[in-house]
């Protein structure tokens, strides 16, 4: 598969590749790309594999933008600490590039953006609000494009409601959701949905419980069509919140899932879901 279809997946509305055929050989970027697939379907080992190999290539561009991708696998499943020296790594890398721009963000400002927005996410889960906003600031100043202002509108929102203020929270998420929409991003919009949902809840905005319910409905009939099992049980555990009388049904649909990704994930990447407080692992 080549580039463009790869990344359509990725960052567009084309279909996802057969997972043979994103793990095959190809390009270092094309497998950068194949490996943001693999990780949105959940299959981290998989994408691991391809990301590990980038990170000890001679390309620092590439270098860089595969470890931030680590660094977001091994966030969403709970593994902040190891993240974070992952987005270190990411940012080190790139301190000092300067790249021709990249529609997606796949250059010098994008991949600094992605490693500070990173390390926000982290600090933020680690209780470090103050280093959040800072690294948060530094992101948007990097003017990287729309992958980093939908990212900046996750991470801009999550702070927000870090620091209990849930109307600060909705103008981020938003935003973050109107940029994916715009920009056909499936993957994007069901995350941007999700954190949409949670911020109008938190503020009690009117309608809040309806709009709030028909976002995390869109979010997981996409995340379940697409296959973006990476969002599947996230947007099934915020159903449950939302939707107490169905709270079982969803809560068993969650444990299906993580169960089925942490059957596709890196040892390390179970050992993080494991020893995480965020991750309800199935048996744990």
């Amino acid at each position: 598969m080549h580039e463009p279809a790869l990344r359509a997946a990725a960052f567009g509305s084309g279909p996802l590749p057969d997972p043979a055929v994103a793990r095959g050989p190809g390009s270092p970027r094309e497998r950068l790309l194949a490996a943001v697939v693999l990780g949105a379907q959940g299959r981290y080992a998989a994408a691991a594999t391809l990301l590990d190999a980038l990170r000890r290539g001679n390309d620092p561009l590439l270098a860089s933008l595969a470890a931030s991708a680590l660094a977001s696998h091994r966030r969403q499943l709970g593994g902040h600490h190891r993240a974070r020296a992952l987005d270190g790594e990411a940012f080190a890398g790139a301190a000092t590039l300067d790249t021709a721009p990249d529609p997606d963000g796949l250059d010098a400002h994008g991949a600094r953006a992605d490693a500070l927005l990173g390390l926000a996410a982290d600090n933020l889960a680690l209780g470090r609000l103050t280093a959040a906003r800072r690294l948060a600031g530094r992101a948007a100043a990097e003017d990287a494009g729309w992958r980093a202002r939908v990212r900046g509108g996750w991470v801009g929102a999550e702070i927000a409601l870090a620091a209990g203020q849930g109307a600060a929270a909705v103008p981020h998420a938003e935003l973050a959701f109107e940029t994916a929409l715009a920009r056909g991003a499936r993957r994007h919009t069901v995350k941007s949905g999700i954190v949409l949902a949670v911020a109008l809840r938190a503020a009690g905005a009117p309608d809040h419980r309806k709009i709030s319910d028909d976002l995390v409905g869109n979010a997981m009939a996409t995340a379940e069509e697409c296959e973006f099992l990476s969002l599947s049980w996230p947007a099934a555990l915020v159903a449950a919140d939302l939707r107490p009388g169905h709270a079982e049904e969803y809560r068993f649909r969650v444990a299906q899932v993580l169960h089925a990704v942490l059957r596709s994930a890196d040892p390390c990447g179970r050992r993080v879901a494991g020893e995480s407080p965020w991750v309800p692992v199935p048996g744990g």
